[in-house]
């Protein structure tokens, strides 16, 4: 059967060499420890060649659809950043090139200058060929939801492809609030794949919704990961106690969020969450992700082997419903 994963990473060392490092200290970026028995995440982030085939080969993976990982553009003001995100993009753009069967990508925007974003979005659909972007969590403090960032929505809407929202480090004020003084090592757990990552995203995805901004752009397209990043477990509870404060609203919450948000697996490989957002989202609305190489492929593998669905079902999550959404030609 065809799997397409699209939460699916790499990196550029080249253009991340660029960034001025104080600006990624700043941010929160720290060295990983690496993961007892696991391969170098370091070494299998930039490769997008053999090792990385050889590995889809073995668990089943049609296609990745890429998307790079921080630091990037975003830590980068001006026409630097700009530059720095054509850079990345042209680098996936080439990957792509090479294995078009096999690599689709989300482009890389220059968050930081948020009047060149719509623009470079353009230039990667329309040239790359690419199905769309990804976002990680807060610029300077913005959200997708910030007015600054309305041209970029407009232009997703307009080439009608996902903006694919994924988190980020926590900003140090947030950092500050709710994770210092743990442990050495537990505090990053906590502040990002263990929790705080998958709350910021709920949250950027409620202020679209109680902002407005999904009423003003109702045909946008969103993506969230991580089995819906905590929502299918509470928007119902969300409609119940923001029932007398949402007029301005053209729907409620929930259905802002169902009628326009998809979501994916990636990186949760249990059946009590994906059930979850089976029973709220629906199956024509999760996609197949393994958030490769943070998480393994074989770990993706196993959870696909150890659903429960109708042949019709598993062929939407592995790939059917990504096909449509993306435009992927088999």
């Amino acid at each position: 059967m065809r799997v397409v994963a699209l939460e699916e990473h790499f990196s550029v060392p080249s253009a991340v060499k660029k960034i001025d490092p104080a600006a990624i200290a700043r941010r929160g970026f720290k060295a990983r420890k690496p993961i007892p028995g696991r391969p170098n995440l370091m070494e299998l982030l930039p490769e997008l060649g053999d090792v990385r085939l050889k590995s889809m080969d073995e668990t089943g993976v049609t296609m990745q659809v890429l998307s790079a990982g921080g630091p990037g553009p975003d830590l980068v003001p001006g026409p630097d950043g700009v530059a720095l995100a054509r850079e990345v993009n042209d680098h996936l753009g080439a990957a792509i090139a090479r294995h078009p069967t096999r690599f689709a990508g989300f482009a890389t925007l220059p968050l930081a200058s948020p009047d060149a974003c719509a623009a470079e979005l353009r230039r990667c659909v329309k040239e790359l060929r690419f199905v769309g972007a990804l976002t990680n969590g807060t610029t300077d403090g913005r959200f997708l939801d910030h007015p600054s960032y309305d041209g970029l929505l407009a232009a997703a809407v307009e080439l009608d492809v996902p903006i694919y929202i994924h988190p980020h480090l926590p900003p140090p004020v947030v950092y500050d609030a709710y994770y210092a003084g743990l442990p050495d090592g537990i505090d990053r757990v906590l502040s990002t794949a263990g929790w705080g990552w998958h709350s910021e995203v709920a949250i950027q995805v409620l202020r679209m919704a109680m902002a407005g901004t999904l009423d003003k752009h109702p045909k946008l397209k969103i993506i969230i990961g991580h089995m819906g990043e905590m929502l299918p477990v509470m928007l119902a509870r969300i409609d119940e106690v923001a029932a007398a404060d949402v007029e301005h609203l053209k729907r409620p919450v929930s259905r802002a969020v169902l009628d326009q948000v998809w979501i994916t697996t990636s990186g949760i490989f249990s059946q009590p969450p994906f059930i979850a957002a089976l029973q709220t989202f629906g199956i024509d609305r999760i996609m197949f992700s393994i958030d490769y190489p943070f998480a393994p492929n074989a770990a993706g593998r196993k959870f696909l082997n150890e659903v429960a669905l109708s042949p019709s079902d598993m062929a939407k999550l592995t790939h059917g419903n990504a096909d449509a959404l993306l435009k992927l030609k088999p």
